[in-house]
This record gives C-alpha cells, sequence and structure tokens, in this order.
C-alpha cells in the first residue's frame, strides 16, 4: 500500500522528475523539479492555491514515483522525453492528430523499420518530428535507405520461422535501399551468411546502420558525410565508377538538404517565429518559417486541456514539446511571449542542435512586427476554428462523457464492439472494432475467423471471439472501458459468461430495439436505459454499429472471394497466388482456363512447362470422372 504521508517526507532535495499515477496505474502528470521534495509537496499543501486543472489531477493521485538526476538540465530533457512518451492527461498536451507527418523507427523490433508516421504512439519506437512538409519526410527517408539500407516494409522478422528458405527480394533490395534481413535463410545468402555467428554479425551490422540513420535524424551529418566521402574515394580507387558516382549524388543530396538547414551569411539568419492565441479551452501557436532571410511558409499547432493555463505556460510547453522532437532547430527563435526557464531551455536546445540557439522577445523594429502578424494569424485561425473544434468535441468526448453518465460509469475513453457475419454458417468471422475518445481506433480493429466449429451459431462465434480477445489476445495494449453488443440480453449474457471464466470485469452494454429494428435505448445491468434519438450519443453508437457491420462484411467478403477460387485452384499443387491472379487475369474465369490447351497455359505470365501440365492434368482428370 502506497502511504503518501510518509513519501512526501523521504522525498530529496535533488533536482529531478516526479511521476503522478491515478489508481490504475496510468501516468496522469509529468513534471520536473529542482527539489524535489519542495515541489511535490506543493500539491498536497492547500489546494486553494492549486489551479482548477491541478486540484482536480490531485485527487486522483494514487501514487507517485520519481527521478532523482545530477542536473536541472538533465530534468528538463528527461521531463520533455517522458511528456512525449506517456502523453499524460494534465500536462498541457500539443495536438499531434493535425496530421503533420514523423518519422518512426521501429527500434523495438530485431530488424527495425523507418517510415511516415501520422500519429505519435505510445509505444517503443523512435519519432522525430513533426515534419511540416511531408515532401521533406520522404525524402529524407529515402536518403536514410541509400545510405543505411534500413528496411521500410511491413513484414515480421523475429523468430526463426518468420524468415523463409525461399525469400525473394524486393525491389528495395535490387536498387540499393535495403539489406534485406528478410533474405537471411533464403538461397540469396547461401555462402555469405550460413551459420549462426555469422547471423549474429549481421544483425549487428544491421544495428549499426540504425544507430546512424537516429544520429542522422538528430542532426549528426558530418559524421555520415565523412564516412560516404570515405567510401566514394575508396570505389573510385578500385575502380567501381558506377558506385563512386551513385555516392557523389548521394553526398550531393544530403548536403543539399542540410545546406537549407546552415546559414552562410551572418546577416541572413534561420528563424523561427512563433505567435499564440489562448481562450478558456484551446490553445493555438502559429509558427512563421524564415530560412536563409526567406519565409518558407507557416503552420499551426493546437493544444487543448488547457484550462487556467496562462500564455507562458502554453507557450512554454509548446517550444519544449515541439522544439525536443524535432530534427532541426534554428539559429533564432522569436517568441511574442516569455517562457518560463528560457535560459535553461536555450541551453536544452543549444545542445541540441550543436551549436548557439537563441530564444528572443523583440519588443521593437521588424522582428517585434513579424511576431504580431504571428499573433494576429494565431487569432483569427482560434476564432474561425473554435466552432469546428466545439462540434467535433460534442461528437465524440462529450458524447463519450453523456454515454458514461447515462450508464453510471467513472469514464468510457475505450469501447470495443463485435459483430458475426456468415452466410447460412458458410465462413463463420468475427470482427471487432475499437473507438477511443469517441474517435475510430482502426489500427486496434481485430479479424476473428471461427475455428471451433463449422455451421452457424452465432452466440457459439461470439464465445470464441470475446474469449479469443479477452484471454488470449496480447497484442492490444489494454482492456475497454466498456464492451458495446449489436444484440439483446443474449449477447450480453455470452459476454459476461467469458469475462467470469476469464476472471475479468468489463461493463457490457447491449441494445434495445424497436418493431422496425431500430435502436431505441441501451440494456446494462438488465435494465432499459431510452436514448434521444436526436443526441450525440445515440449518433456515436449508430456510428459504432455501423462500422462493426462494415468491418465484418467486408473480412467476409474477401473469404468469400478467396474460397471461391481456392475451392479450385489452390488445390493445384505449384499453384500460387501470383499464378493464381496471373491465370485469372489471362483467362477471365475458372471455365476458361479449364478449357485451355497446354500451349495455351503455358503463355501466361509466371508460367512454366511444368507448372501448365499440373493444371492442365489437374482439369482433365476432373473432366474425365464427369
Amino acid at each position: 500500500m502506497f502511504d503518501i504521508e510518509h513519501e512526501l517526507k523521504i522525498l530529496p532535495h535533488k533536482p529531478g522528475v516526479y511521476i503522478m499515477h491515478d489508481s490504475s496505474d496510468k501516468i496522469i502528470y509529468v513534471g520536473k523539479a529542482v527539489n524535489l521534495y519542495n515541489r511535490v509537496h506543493q500539491y498536497f499543501q492547500d489546494e486553494r492555491r492549486l489551479m482548477p486543472k491541478i486540484q482536480h489531477m490531485v485527487k486522483k493521485i494514487a501514487w507517485f514515483e520519481y527521478y532523482v538526476v545530477d542536473s536541472e538540465m538533465e530534468a528538463l530533457v528527461l521531463e520533455c522525453n517522458l511528456i512525449k512518451e506517456h502523453m499524460p492527461q494534465y500536462n498541457t498536451m500539443l495536438k499531434d492528430d493535425k496530421g503533420y507527418p514523423y518519422i518512426k523507427i521501429t527500434i523495438n523490433e530485431r530488424f527495425p523499420r523507418i517510415f511516415i508516421a501520422r500519429e505519435r504512439k505510445k509505444d517503443k519506437a523512435k519519432y522525430f518530428g513533426p515534419y511540416t512538409s511531408g515532401q521533406a519526410a520522404k525524402n529524407t527517408i529515402e536518403l536514410i535507405q541509400k545510405s543505411f539500407g534500413i528496411r521500410k516494409c511491413n513484414k515480421k522478422l523475429e523468430t526463426e520461422k518468420d524468415f523463409k528458405e525461399n525469400a525473394a527480394p524486393c525491389l528495395y533490395y535490387h536498387i540499393g535501399q535495403c539489406n534485406a534481413p528478410c533474405l537471411l535463410k533464403s538461397s540469396y545468402r547461401q555462402g555469405i551468411i550460413s551459420n549462426d555467428k555469422a547471423v549474429s554479425l549481421y544483425e549487428q551490422k544491421y544495428a549499426e546502420g540504425v544507430k546512424k540513420a537516429i544520429d542522422f535524424l538528430n542532426g549528426k551529418y558530418d559524421t555520415v558525410l565523412d564516412e560516404l566521402r570515405i567510401k566514394m574515394e575508396k570505389a573510385s580507387e578500385e575502380m567501381e565508377y558506377e558506385k563512386a558516382l551513385e555516392l557523389r549524388d548521394l553526398i550531393f543530396s544530403i548536403e543539399r538538404m542540410t545546406s537549407q538547414q546552415k546559414s552562410t551569411d551572418t546577416t541572413i539568419v534561420d528563424r523561427d517565429i512563433v505567435g499564440i492565441a489562448v481562450n478558456v479551452n484551446a490553445a493555438l501557436v502559429e509558427i512563421m518559417y524564415v530560412r536563409n532571410g526567406k519565409l518558407l511558409g507557416n503552420d499551426k499547432f493546437y493544444f487543448d486541456n488547457v484550462s487556467g493555463d496562462d500564455r507562458k505556460s502554453v507557450m512554454t510547453e509548446f517550444v519544449k514539446q515541439y522544439y525536443s522532437g524535432n530534427p532541426y532547430i534554428p539559429k533564432e527563435i522569436l517568441l511574442s511571449d516569455d517562457i518560463e526557464e528560457r535560459e535553461l531551455i536555450e541551453k536544452m536546445l543549444s545542445e541540441k542542435a550543436g551549436r548557439k540557439v537563441s530564444i528572443i522577445l523583440p519588443v521593437l523594429g521588424e522582428k517585434e512586427r513579424l511576431v504580431e502578424l504571428a499573433c494576429n494569424n494565431a487569432m483569427i485561425n482560434l476564432s474561425k476554428d473554435n466552432d469546428k473544434f466545439r462540434i467535433e468535441k460534442a461528437k465524440t468526448e462529450g458524447a463519450v462523457d453523456d454515454l458514461a453518465n447515462i450508464l453510471g460509469l467513472d469514464s468510457v475513453k475505450r469501447i470495443e464492439s463485435y459483430d458475426i457475419s456468415n452466410i447460412n454458417g458458410f465462413e463463420n468471422v468475427g470482427s471487432m472494432v475499437a473507438f477511443e475518445n469517441g474517435k475510430k481506433k482502426p489500427s486496434d480493429y481485430r479479424k476473428f475467423k471461427i475455428k471451433s466449429f463449422e455451421g452457424q451459431d452465432d452466440y457459439a462465434s461470439l464465445r470464441e471471439v470475446l474469449t479469443r480477445r479477452l484471454g488470449h489476445e496480447k497484442d492490444l495494449s489494454r482492456y475497454p472501458d466498456l464492451i458495446l453488443m449489436d444484440g439483446g440480453k443474449g449477447q450480453i449474457g455470452i459476454a459476461l459468461e467469458v469475462m467470469n471464466e476469464l476472471g475479468i470485469h468489463i461493463p457490457v452494454c447491449g441494445m434495445v430495439k424497436d418493431d422496425r429494428h431500430r435502436t431505441r435505448g441501451l440494456i446494462f445491468n438488465n435494465e432499459e436505459l431510452p436514448l434521444d434519438t436526436h443526441s450525440e450519443v445515440f449518433h456515436l453508437i449508430t456510428r459504432i454499429q455501423d462500422e462493426v457491420h462494415r468491418f465484418a462484411i467486408e473480412y467476409h467478403r474477401s473469404l468469400r472471394g478467396k474460397a471461391q477460387i481456392h475451392s479450385i485452384l489452390d488445390d493445384i499443387d505449384g499453384i500460387g497466388d501470383k499464378r493464381r491472379r496471373a491465370l485469372m487475369k489471362h483467362f477471365g474465369s475458372i471455365e476458361e482456363i479449364a478449357s485451355a490447351s497446354l500451349e495455351e497455359l503455358s503463355s501466361v505470365p509466371t508460367m512454366n512447362i511444368l507448372a501448365a501440365q499440373k493444371i492442365f492434368d489437374f482439369f482433365a482428370k476432373r473432366k474425365s470422372k464427369s
């Protein structure tokens, strides 16, 4: 049992980072302190001296932990990293669902991948950005692939069974943009990687490439350029002129990209101009980018959960969160409002950039006018988007909060819904969709092909799906706060039985239908709860119903299509997916394939005479039997 009073007494008088947890162990706030003892004590003293948002947060604290560091600078860096990783509810958060691209490296995988991600998730990957240009992110990834050969495919390459003996390389391998770890077992590497020690050395070399790519994204370009120049000179000395030219072009590409990030003229400084607008619930930061003395563009970034925060604290969080994750930091950052601990943050950004970074609050001249322009744009955009945000929030977070109130639950952040699809017992499938904070989360959708029986039994199918999801499916990070069933008491009963067997408890809600099979209310704890059909709650439930039906039907349709072809062509030895598609494209139907001559079959792309003979003989036997 965590004793807050006791833990407060033994807090050290040293710099560090503190982390607040709620009763479910979820991290709800991260902060830093010059003196942990003094700072953490402030939360548990006279609550009237705290902002309303912090008062509400303190009531939820079940326990806290802390990390002691050597300096305030280390505390600042650790705080920024932890906030980005955990996105705590009560920290003022820069919204990153606007669509700005990140570059993601999956360092938690055996052979990490690199690709563009549209949101920063709570996983163990490394994120760089956000980038204000999708093309810039793509160009950067292409440079990294050419330099280090990091893969970007979705192949699972973790255990030995994931590597195929007959794996074929993709285009990126042939054009020198991927080192192709998928080929570890294939004939393409026989004699090159033939034992465990060689495999281990290959993995080590791949990991070194990943580390260099991370350094590159952190702005350490000189090391990469030096290595490429050495390789180019070596290739030239060995008269491998084509390779030397490729390396030269790669060096030029990197220099062109980085030249936009360096100023040779001391009178032309790269700078960002940052203005802010704040209202009761939201804030908007407008940022204008000046490079080589030219205004290249501007962008806007939104903050939510800013109730009670002043302009200074919002601007502080923007500077920390945005620039600590951005691979390039300009020489000057012009701000409309001062920030907390400006000198410390300046020092942190200077260390990250590898040169002096100045945070400036202009009060006169051209710089002051630019900052004022950024503020005016921020105010206009915040006012213009206010109604849009209000409507969107009512449809999503507002509807979820209303649903929690109707059901008498503390919180319903994550909802999962399930559906079963079949036609007269053919290809029984189950599907699951997930909504978080009232929004779809397609990355958490799941498909289930029913394995335990054949025939039509929706309740048995639902039992299998729920058992697999709640008992054996380990790839989802958390259970839902609410399970929403499309049916009534029967489906609710199945869910409760499964959870009772598994020893877990999740609220389950069902639907009440009218005579025309339209939802008119909810069933919860054996009680019928009416719904206003014009309310946002009703619209949210309808969206969830439609989505789970759509997902189930699409999955079932895809299996039906595969089964119709599989019943004939996939029964022929040596006819895989590629040849099957080539045959269908060439002939148009199974009937035409069955009546084709051996010569016609041999002429199909991807076919050879042996495969054509097998197809010809297969259909000849079918004809003789009929």
